[in-house]
C-alpha cells in the first residue's frame, strides 16, 4: 500500500507539473478524499490528500515512511516550504520541509491511539506567505495481531447438580481481544477446552460450558478443574491464545438413602436410670450432605418399644434413645426393638433408586443396681385420739429390699424437730406408737418421716412421709362466740327479742354438731328475760314484760346455759348483762347514760352537742365584732389617714433656723410635757366658768366684729365632739384689718420721723436686727446729745 501511495503521488505530481499554475495564483477551494479513496485529483487544486496509513509496532532501524505532500506551485526550485502541525507533529511525525516527505519517528501502538489528526501547509520559503490554505489529514495506525485474547473475569467458579443429564448448562466464559475487530481476523476469538474432558465441553463461539458426561456422582468426585483456551485469528495457525481456569463443583442431591453401619446395636442401661435421660445413641450414615442427609428415627412398634423413645440430634444426625418409663432389673432384664431411619427430604427424581430408609435392631440389657428398700406405699396416713395412752400402737409401715439377696430392713424416725418426739417406731417391725400425750387443740396434725435402711448396705436408705391426724375428744364446753353488749329499751314490749347469741367450742366439731340454749333455773325466778332456742345453733334473749325504767334498775343479768352435742356432752353457763337504755320511737338507741334523764324529751345527744356548738360560735362572733368596732374607733381618733384637715400646718416664711432662739421656745418643742398646765387643750371641752385664755395684746383699733368672729369659731371648735384628742391648729380664713406692728413705711407713719420709736423691732428676732439698727441709731444719737 505504501508503494501504491508513493506511485499515485508521483503520477499526481507529474500531471500537475504539466499544467501548473503560478505559485502566486490565488488558492483554490480545498477538497479531501473519502476513506475508501486515499488519493483523488482535481484540476483546480494545487495539492490534495486525505489520509495516510502507518503500520503499528514498526521495528525497522530507519524512520517509517508515511507519505509525501506536494503542491503544483512547487517548481522544484526549493521555493516552497512544507510545514506540519497537529497530533504528534515534530515528536512522532516529521516532514521534510523541501520534499514534503512524512516519516514516523516512533513505533506506534494502535491499541493506545488508533489515528492522528494533522494539518499541513505550503508557504513561500522567502516571504513566508501561504501558498495554499492549511489542509487537515489523518494518519491511521494500521492494526497487526499483537494482542492475545484475555479472560478479564477469570478464574471462574461454577456449580452444577450431580447426576445432571448431558448438555446441562454450567457457566459462560468470555475473552476480550484488544486488536481491531474491523480489520482482518486479529480479534476473532474461538474457544476450546484443553483440560476437563470428557466431563465438560465448551461452545467455540459463545464460550458456554456444559456437561458432557451423564450421571456424574458427587460422592465419587466432587470438584473438577477445567482449562479453557481462547485463540484469535479464528483459531488458525499463528493466532495468539489466552487461557483461564474454571473450577466446577457438583452440588449434592438426595440420591443416597441412609444406611446403618450394622444390623444390631447392643446397649447396657442401669436400672436406676432416670426417666427422660438418654441411655444410648445409634447412627445411620448418609453419603449426601446438608438437608439431603437429614434423618428421622422411629421405633417400630413391638416388644419393648413402649419403654423407650428416640429423637434426632440435629448437629450430627444421631438417634438418641431416651428412657420413657422406669426400669426394674428384677422385673425384666432385656428389651429388644427395631429402629427405622429415613430421609426427611426426598427427591422424586430418584425414587427409582429404591427406598430411602434403613432398619436396625436395638437390644438393651438392664443392669442390676443395689437399690434402697422400697415402701409398700408412697405415703401413709394414720388417726389417733387425743386421749390415747402413751405407748399405744397407732399403725405400721412396711419396706423391703427388692434386690437379689433381699437384705433385712431397719426402721427409724428422721427427727428434725422436737415435735417428732411424740411418736416412736419399732426398728424391726415398723410399728408406730405414741411417745407422749397428744392434744388436738395444740397440734391437730403431725407429719413425720420414716427411714428404711438396708442392713448389708446402710448407705442405701429410703424415706416415706407419715401423716398422723389427732382426733378430737369432747373435753371443752361451749361458750359465747363473742362478748355481747346487750341493751333493752324502756319502751320495749313483751316478747321482744333484744339480742341474738351464738356459741363456739374449742373442740373439733364433728359433722352435724349442734348447740342448745336455755335459761338457768335461778334466772327463771326474776321473770324479766328468757332464752329462746332457734334450733340453728343460735338463740334469742326475749323480754317477759314491758315498762323497764333506768331510775328503777339500770342493769340486769341473764344466765344462759349452752350445751354441745358431743360425747360426753359438755355445757357451760354464761352470764349476759342487759342495760336499760333510752330509745327513739322506732327502737333505735339514743343513750344509755343516767344524765340523759334530765334532758328534754325528743332531743338526742348529737342534737344537744350541735346546739351548744352553735351557741359557742355566736358568742365568738359577738366578741370579735365588738373588738373590731373598738379598734376602728381608735384608728379614727389617733391614726386615721383620711382625716387630715387640721393636721397639716403651712408656713410661708422660712423661719430663723436653729439660730432663731427668740422666735420659738426650743425647749418646749423638745419636751412637750413642759407646757404649762393652765393652757387650754383643744381635745377637752372647756367648762362653762373656765377663766379666759390669755391672748396677746391687741391694738386699740381692733374691730369688735373680728372679736365676735373669733369667739364664735372658738366656741364651735370647743364643742366639736369629733375634734382629735391632741393639739391642732384651726384656721378661719379671716385676714383682719392690719398687723399689730402696723406699717413700717415712714410715709404713712403719724407724726414726725423723729417721734417714732423703732426699738421694738429688736424683739422680732435676728432677722430684724439690721432693720432695727438702721432706724434706731438716729434716735439714740439724738438722745445722747
Amino acid at each position: 500500500m505504501l508503494t501504491r501511495n508513493c506511485f499515485l503521488l508521483f503520477l499526481w505530481f507529474y500531471f500537475e507539473q504539466s499544467s501548473a499554475s503560478p505559485i502566486h495564483s490565488p488558492p483554490q477551494p480545498q477538497s479531501r478524499l473519502g476513506k475508501d479513496h486515499p488519493r483523488s485529483l482535481r484540476v483546480k487544486r494545487g495539492w490534495v490528500w486525505n489520509q495516510f496509513f502507518v503500520l503499528e509496532e514498526y521495528m525497522g532501524s530507519e524512520p517509517q515512511y508515511v507519505g509525501k505532500l506536494h503542491t503544483d506551485l512547487d517548481k522544484g526550485d526549493s521555493g516552497v516550504k512544507y510545514t506540519l502541525s497537529g497530533d504528534g507533529a515534530g515528536s512522532i511525525f516529521t516532514i521534510d520541509q523541501t520534499t514534503g516527505d512524512i516519516h514516523a519517528l516512533q513505533s506506534l501502538d494502535r491499541e493506545e491511539k488508533p489515528y492522528y489528526t494533522l494539518r499541513a501547509q505550503a508557504v513561500d520559503i522567502d516571504t513566508g506567505r501561504a501558498l495554499e490554505p492549511e489542509s487537515e489529514f489523518v494518519i491511521k495506525v494500521q492494526d497487526i495481531n499483537d494482542n492475545e485474547p484475555k479472560f478479564l473475569e477469570g478464574p471462574y467458579t461454577a456449580s452444577v447438580p450431580e447426576m445432571s443429564p448431558v448438555g446441562t448448562y454450567v457457566t459462560r466464559v468470555t475473552a476480550t481481544d484488544a486488536d481491531d475487530p474491523t480489520y482482518g481476523n486479529s480479534a476473532r476469538v474461538v474457544y476450546s477446552i484443553l483440560h476437563g474432558q470428557p466431563y465438560f465441553s465448551v461452545d467455540a463461539k459463545t464460550g458456554d460450558i456444559r456437561t458432557a458426561l451423564p450421571n456424574m456422582d458427587r460422592e465419587v468426585k466432587e470438584l473438577y478443574q477445567v482449562l479453557i483456551q481462547a485463540k484469535d485469528m479464528g483459531g488458525q495457525l499463528g493466532g495468539l491464545a489466552g487461557t483461564t481456569t474454571v473450577n466446577i463443583s457438583l452440588s449434592d442431591v438426595n440420591d443416597n438413602p441412609p444406611r446403618f453401619s450394622k444390623s444390631i446395636f447392643h446397649l447396657k442401661v442401669p436400672e436406676s436410670s432416670a426417666v427422660g435421660s438418654p441411655i444410648g445413641r445409634i447412627k445411620a450414615h448418609d453419603l449426601d450432605i446438608g438437608k439431603n442427609a437429614e434423618i428421622d428415627y422411629n421405633i417400630v412398634p413391638g416388644d419393648g418399644g413402649a419403654m423407650f423413645d428416640i429423637s434426632t440430634n440435629e448437629h450430627n444426625q444421631e438417634g438418641v434413645i431416651v428412657l420413657k418409663r422406669p426400669l426394674d432389673y428384677e422385673m425384666k432384664k432385656t428389651y429388644t426393638f427395631k429402629v427405622e431411619a429415613s430421609n426427611t427430604h426426598l427427591d422424586p427424581r430418584f425414587h427409582n433408586f429404591g427406598p430411602f430408609k434403613d432398619m436396625a435392631m436395638v437390644k438393651i440389657y438392664v443392669l442390676d443396681v443395689d437399690e434402697p428398700p422400697v415402701f409398700s406405699q408412697s405415703s401413709y396416713s394414720m388417726d389417733v385420739d387425743e386421749d390415747t395412752p402413751v405407748g399405744l400402737i397407732i399403725g405400721s409401715v412396711t419396706a423391703q429390699d427388692l434386690d437379689v439377696g433381699s437384705s433385712p430392713v431397719r426402721y427409724s424416725i428422721d427427727w428434725k424437730r422436737d415435735l417428732d418426739s411424740f411418736f416412736d417406731i419399732d426398728p424391726v417391725e415398723g410399728t408406730i406408737s405414741t411417745n407422749e400425750l397428744l392434744d388436738r387443740e395444740s397440734i391437730a396434725q403431725h407429719n413425720i418421716s420414716i427411714v428404711a435402711t438396708k442392713i448389708n448396705n446402710p448407705v442405701l436408705s429410703s424415706r416415706v412421709a407419715v401423716t398422723i391426724h389427732v382426733n378430737d375428744v369432747n373435753e371443752f364446753p361451749p361458750e359465747f362466740a363473742i362478748p355481747y353488749e346487750t341493751f333493752v329499751c324502756e319502751s320495749a314490749k313483751v316478747g321482744q327479742v333484744i339480742q341474738v347469741i351464738s356459741a363456739k367450742d374449742r373442740d373439733l366439731p364433728p359433722a352435724g354438731q349442734k348447740f342448745t340454749y336455755k335459761s338457768a333455773q335461778d334466772d327463771q325466778k326474776t321473770k324479766n328475760f328468757t332464752v329462746r332456742d332457734f334450733g340453728n345453733n343460735t338463740a334469742g334473749i326475749v323480754t317477759l314484760h314491758s315498762g323497764f325504767r333506768r331510775r328503777t334498775q339500770e342493769l340486769y343479768e341473764v344466765a344462759v346455759v349452752i350445751s354441745d352435742s358431743g360425747y360426753p356432752s359438755q355445757s357451760s353457763t354464761s352470764t349476759l348483762t342487759v342495760r336499760v337504755c333510752f330509745c327513739d320511737s322506732d327502737g333505735s338507741l339514743l343513750t344509755c347514760n343516767a344524765e340523759a334523764i334530765f334532758l328534754p324529751v325528743g332531743l338526742s345527744t348529737g342534737a344537744l352537742i350541735a346546739i351548744l356548738m352553735c351557741i359557742v360560735i355566736l358568742l365568738a362572733i359577738v366578741v370579735l365584732y365588738v373588738g373590731v368596732k373598738r379598734q376602728k374607733k381608735k384608728e379614727t381618733l389617733m391614726t386615721s389617714k383620711e382625716d387630715i384637715r387640721d393636721n397639716v400646718i403651712h408656713y410661708d416664711d422660712e423661719g430663723g433656723g436653729e439660730e432663731d432662739t427668740h422666735a420659738f421656745d426650743m425647749g418646749t418643742l423638745r419636751n412637750p410635757k413642759a407646757i404649762k398646765n393652765n393652757l387650754l387643750r383643744r381635745d377637752i371641752k372647756p367648762e362653762a366658768k373656765a377663766p379666759p385664755q390669755s391672748r396677746p395684746p391687741t391694738s386699740s383699733h381692733e374691730s369688735s366684729d373680728i372679736q365676735n368672729f373669733i369667739h364664735q369659731r372658738l366656741q364651735e371648735h370647743d364643742k366639736d365632739t369629733s375634734a382629735p384628742p391632741y393639739d391642732s391648729l384651726a384656721t378661719y380664713a379671716y385676714e383682719g384689718e392690719g398687723s399689730v406692728a402696723e406699717s413700717l413705711s415712714s410715709i404713712d407713719s403719724p407724726g414726725r420721723e423723729g417721734d417714732e420709736d423703732y426699738y421694738y423691732l429688736t424683739e422680732w428676732g435676728p432677722r430684724f436686727k439690721t432693720l432695727a439698727g438702721i432706724f434706731g441709731e438716729p434716735d439714740r444719737d439724738v438722745a445722747a446729745q
